[in-house]
């Protein structure tokens, strides 16, 4: 009889619903290896048979539980937080408390059986936690700037920010370089980054961010565009309801927010990516629709040099096709 393991992850603790049958255990461990080591024992008084877990993936906290479980053995599944919500509205679910929401993921997980997770190689996992770490201090440079351009502070915090600033700039410098030490240190991830940047339009920074986001672990590139939001999205409905198409924007905006420029760039002087936006144009689409296929063609350029270990050929008009 298959068991099913709902995890609902908090920074401090996880509580954990053990689903066998009709029967349900519940218990709530510290989110420490000590907790993990603690669960693995509590589900072995339970259970000696093969456990299915599945978790939502709340920013980084259930990152370590996950790799624990899949190095004992354990086919987990990490999903998207919406994915659960939903459920929890289709069993019309009026309350929320962490039992009930550790009940939910183990029901979810009984009833839908999704994907197996797999950790990242290590050199993938450190290179993520370089890429993101820069955007964060990207994200904390533009916070200042805008302070210092927009407001009238004082001559002594004016200073304060202009040295924020610059000491910034420095911290992001010499992150850039060591993101590229890092790429250059381990030949496989060398080997792909001069892949990503032979697509015109995707520079050093971005080829290790798409890296860093693993997908060359994607097979298809309709998984790809759809786990980051670059799907398009109607709304259609009866004679009455025609919403504008847009992008789903379901899942990380980072990836998003980093093939922005890039597309921009490819629209005019990557001759595969402006053929195809000139195309979508002829057919009366909306600027924003075409940046939006703009920002799927590359991202699916990218997992195509990635499959076929070949550099991109502007040539190959049949590369990666992909629908506006």
């Amino acid at each position: 009889m298959p068991v099913y393991l709902g995890i609902d992850i908090a920074k401090q603790t996880f509580q954990c619903t053990l689903l066998r049958a009709e029967t349900r255990q519940r218990h709530t461990f510290p989110n420490t290896p000590v907790g993990f080591a603690q669960l693995w024992i509590w589900v072995a008084k339970h259970t000696a048979e093969p456990i299915q877990a599945c978790m939502e993936a709340t920013n980084t906290y259930w990152e370590a539980l996950a790799t624990f479980l899949h190095d004992q053995g354990c086919s987990v599944s990490v999903v998207n937080p919406k994915r659960i919500r939903d459920f929890a509205k289709s069993m019309l679910q009026r309350n929320k408390t962490d039992q009930l929401d550790g009940d939910v993921i183990a029901t979810f997980c009984a009833a839908l059986h999704p994907a197996p997770w797999s950790p990242l190689p290590q050199e993938v996992r450190q290179l993520r936690d370089l890429v993101r770490h820069l955007e964060d201090l990207h994200t904390l440079r533009n916070q200042e700037s805008n302070r210092l351009s927009e407001g009238q502070p004082t001559e002594v915090v004016r200073q304060m920010l202009v040295a924020h600033l610059a000491f910034l700039d420095q911290q992001m410098t010499d992150l850039e370089r060591r993101i590229q030490e890092h790429i250059d240190q381990h030949p496989d991830l060398k080997a792909k980054h001069a892949l990503l940047i032979s697509i015109k339009s995707i520079g050093a920074l971005t080829a290790a961010r798409l890296l860093a986001e693993n997908i060359q672990a994607f097979t298809h590139t309709r998984e790809l565009v759809a786990f980051y939001g670059l799907n398009p999205q109607k709304g259609e409905s009866g004679s009455s309801v025609h919403r504008k198409e847009k992008l789903s924007k379901i899942g990380r905006s980072s990836l998003r927010q980093a093939l922005y420029f890039p597309a921009m760039n490819a629209m005019r002087f990557n001759p595969l990516v402006k053929a195809f936006c000139d195309q979508l144009r002829s057919r009366g689409k909306l600027k924003m629709v075409v940046l939006g296929a703009a920002m799927r063609k590359l991202l699916c350029l990218a997992l195509g040099v990635l499959k076929s270990g070949k550099p991109f050929d502007p040539h190959y008009v049949g590369q990666v096709p992909v629908r506006a």
